[in-house]
């Protein structure tokens, strides 16, 4: 409940501070005295955008605090999630500066708007002729059916398994986009990993390819070179191998003169051994060495198609080429199992379809249960605040697709006269009507939910006598759970209030000041019989007052 107001330099007040208790408070005051002006403060608490033009002095700061006692509201995980300090004494806090920007406070920890508003809407209801529009419309409707039916766990519990089924909806489409996109190359990738596995690259050394390539492409002129220069170190008189021997024999005559002479023997003696073996190796190759046009043909081939796909892939090293094979491969591996992803995703979706429409059936069987009993209950209030006549319809329909809320689509259906048909609401109930409606609505949600504070704004527009009388009855019935402000003109009603507060205007120094006085008991009376017989009160006002008060 909203337990204090304190208002400094906003438009026509200077500094207002006020106290407010449960039950019903009574906001009196002529017509133009500045009760829009207490309303408009309010709202810029509960999250109103702030303007400066609303500042009384331009030079100085405008502060609205409202403190709200939320012992009985349950509210302490939507601190947590705004990520405040609770505490069962509320303070909000406007500022708006000089320079025109405003900050907003709870608890003393400054805040955004939008948190702002959103703790603001468990707080108080600022009930006015615009609001009262909000009752044709399908958010609205669906809020007041659903409060009644209880159906707050079962839409908790909707709106979890339709995130998750929407989740799995958009990871679908995903995967279909990708096996579309895949799809598109499917068929050139398979092409070049055919094309990769061909070839065997793990097995291929290109040096080894290069090498064999050239001899068997070279094999005479090996022959010929190979068999030329064993006659070389053989050929009598002038061979290498009968000049070494020569050689060595001159200097084995004088090793034994020094150390030099026999080093120069020892190497070539080495030499000789060396020689040897060259001539021995000269021997297996020539004798290993052979023509060979059909491998010399194979290795040909797969060298071209080898450099055919370095030039093609961009590449140089047979490493590189094994790469992007892998990486071919796990692109068409994808799409192939995309199939099975999509398969799998399909089925996690039915189950989430068939998770919503239980839910969605549960939510719907409350509201069909709970519609005849506020049908019920709408009409005899109405029919007490004057609409003897008034019928209403509420009618659910089961959708084939999921909405916020469930699946169903809901209508007010409203008939002011008899011999009439029903409309839809917002076409068929005039504002007067709608007022008196949405009272009744609020006066039945108050039996099942905790509602907040709710401030009425001259809900009482247009009517009168006996009416006015029972509509004061229905808010002082719904002040006994919960904290009732209503504005009126009307003294029936006004007469029901546990409190009473008189906005009005006074004149000092040339300038006007908006003020807000609680009301006593002869206070109260002479108020009272001014809202009955005007500005010159006689003592039937006066006695009529006293009735009403008693």
């Amino acid at each position: 409940m909203l337990t204090s107001l304190y208002i400094k330099n906003y438009a026509l007040i200077d500094e207002l501070n006020v106290a407010f208790n449960n039950g019903l408070t009574i906001i009196t005051g002529e017509t133009g005295a500045g009760k829009s002006i207490l309303l408009g403060g309010l709202s810029l608490v509960l999250g109103k955008r702030a303007d400066l033009s609303q500042v009384k002095n331009t030079g100085e700061k405008c502060i609205i605090e409202a403190i709200f006692d939320i012992a009985n509201y349950d509210l302490k995980s939507l601190f947590v999630t705004l990520d405040l300090d609770y505490d069962v004494q509320t303070i909000i806090r406007r500022e708006i500066l000089p320079s025109g920007k405003s900050r907003a406070f709870i608890n003393d920890t400054p805040v955004t708007l939008e948190s702002l508003v959103a703790l603001s809407g468990y707080l108080i209801d600022i009930h006015s002729q615009h609001q009262t529009q909000q009752l044709t419309q399908d958010d609205y409707q669906f809020k007041v059916i659903d409060a009644l039916a209880e159906n707050k766990s079962n839409l908790e519990t909707f709106s979890k398994e339709l995130s998750t089924f929407k989740t799995l909806q958009k990871a679908l489409e995903s995967l279909k986009l990708s096996k579309a996109e895949l799809i598109k190359e499917y068929d050139y990738n398979l092409f070049l990993s055919n094309e990769l596995n061909e070839v065997n690259l793990e097995k291929i050394n290109l040096e080894d390819l290069e090498t064999q390539y050239e001899e068997l492409n070279n094999v005479e002129i090996i022959g010929e070179k190979l068999s030329s220069t064993k006659a070389i170190l053989n050929a009598e008189e002038l061979g290498v191998v009968d000049q070494i021997n020569a050689t060595k024999q001159e200097l084995s005559k004088i090793a034994n003169f020094g150390k030099p002479y026999e080093s120069l023997k020892e190497r070539m003696v080495s030499i000789g051994i060396e020689l040897d073996d060259i001539l021995i190796e000269l021997d297996n190759l020539e004798e290993n060495l052979t023509t060979d046009p059909q491998e010399l043909e194979r290795i040909n081939n797969t060298l071209q198609v080898v450099n055919n796909l370095f030039q093609k892939h961009s590449v140089s090293e047979i490493e590189d080429l094994i790469q992007i094979k892998n990486d071919l491969k796990l692109k068409i591996d994808n799409t192939e199992s995309l199939d099975q992803s999509i398969i799998d995703k399909e089925e996690e979706i039915e189950k989430a379809i068939e998770k919503l429409n239980q839910t969605a059936l549960k939510i719907h069987k409350k509201r069909k249960k709970i519609i005849p009993t506020f049908v019920s209950k709408l009409e005899t209030l109405l029919s007490e605040l004057g609409m003897p006549n008034a019928k209403f319809k509420v009618e659910l329909e089961s959708l084939d697709q999921f909405v916020k809320n469930g699946k169903d689509g809901l209508q007010f259906l409203f008939m002011a006269n008899k011999g009439s048909s029903f409309n839809e609401l917002k076409k068929s109930a005039s504002g007067g009507e709608l007022s008196r409606i949405m009272l009744a609505i609020k006066s039945i949600l108050a039996e099942y939910i905790q509602l907040p504070s709710i401030m009425f704004d001259e809900i009482d527009t247009g009517v009168s006598g006996e009416i006015s009388n029972k509509m004061g009855e229905i808010m002082k019935q719904m002040s006994q759970s919960m904290q009732v402000f209503t504005i009126t003109h009307l003294p029936q009603i006004a007469a029901k209030g546990n409190s009473h507060f008189k906005v009005f205007k006074i004149d000092a120094e040339d300038v006007t000041h908006t003020q807000l006085k609680k009301l006593k008991e002869d206070e109260r009376i002479v108020e009272i019989a001014q809202m009955l017989g005007g500005l010159d009160i006689t003592d039937s006002a006066m006695a009529h007052a006293k009735q009403l008060l008693n």
